[in-house]
């Protein structure tokens, strides 16, 4: 139902496909002699500009991202906008300003078009330093909290009990050599180390080199300091 399957059946069908029933939750798909050559543009990353976004509101800071399906992340900037960030949207393009102080928020991930589970840790994250308690509801895959004993070494306080993870928000994160434990995972762990005192070791980063491109340059060009190291 995802918005990514829809780009892939559309794709996939300009090249003589024939898939039916994309964005639903039945697919129905018959087969073809061949596919042709085509030219193709892939829809921007959803996942990766709610990170963006994400890392602007963990740091106080503001960001305009070239963005052109705002609608894709509708949930991910109405949970920004309730823990105080100011988004203005306009033609393609999304600006988010955040408030020296997040507030707290709940979130349940869903099927889209809910609230993305991909983007559940990240949001995590940003909610550490966060006024008040927040609590997320992991409904669509088990174990996805694996990264929270790693936000706890940097200082976050966070109880999972069952699908719920309970964050109570800190005045601040200190820096430590973390381990990246999946995907969006060790993107959260990023994201922490932005906000961090201090210096953050993010280790097992091929996890994250797998779902963002020259992610550190992007960072660095909105003020952060991110290095790679070779062979980390």
């Amino acid at each position: 139902m995802e918005p990514e399957i829809v780009d892939l059946a559309n794709c996939l069908n300009k090249m003589g496909a024939k898939i039916e029933g994309a964005g639903t939750n039945i697919i129905t798909i018959t087969g073809v002699e061949k596919l042709r050559d085509v030219s193709y543009t892939v829809m921007q990353d959803r996942i990766e500009a709610g990170t963006l976004l994400c890392a602007a509101a963990i740091t106080g800071g503001n960001i305009t991202l070239n963005y052109k399906n705002a609608d894709h992340i509708t949930p991910i900037i109405n949970k920004l906008e309730q823990s105080g960030c100011r988004i203005f949207m306009q033609k393609g393009k999304i600006s988010l300003f955040a408030p020296r102080k997040l507030n707290a928020v709940d979130i349940k991930t869903m099927p889209y078009p809910g609230f993305p589970t991909d983007m559940q840790s990240v949001l995590a994250s940003t909610l550490t330093i966060s006024k008040g308690t927040s609590v997320i509801i992991e409904n669509i895959f088990e174990n996805r909290y694996r990264y929270v004993a790693e936000l706890k070494k940097m200082g976050a306080k966070i109880t999972i009990e069952g699908k719920a993870a309970v964050i109570k928000g800190v005045k601040k994160l200190s820096g430590a050599k973390v381990k990246s434990t999946d995907l969006r995972g060790g993107a959260c762990l990023v994201l922490a180390g932005l906000a961090a005192k201090g210096t953050t070791e993010v280790t097992n980063i091929e996890y994250i080199l797998r779902g963002y491109e020259n992610l550190d340059k992007k960072l660095n060009s909105l003020g952060a300091k991110v290095k790679i190291k070779e062979g980390e």
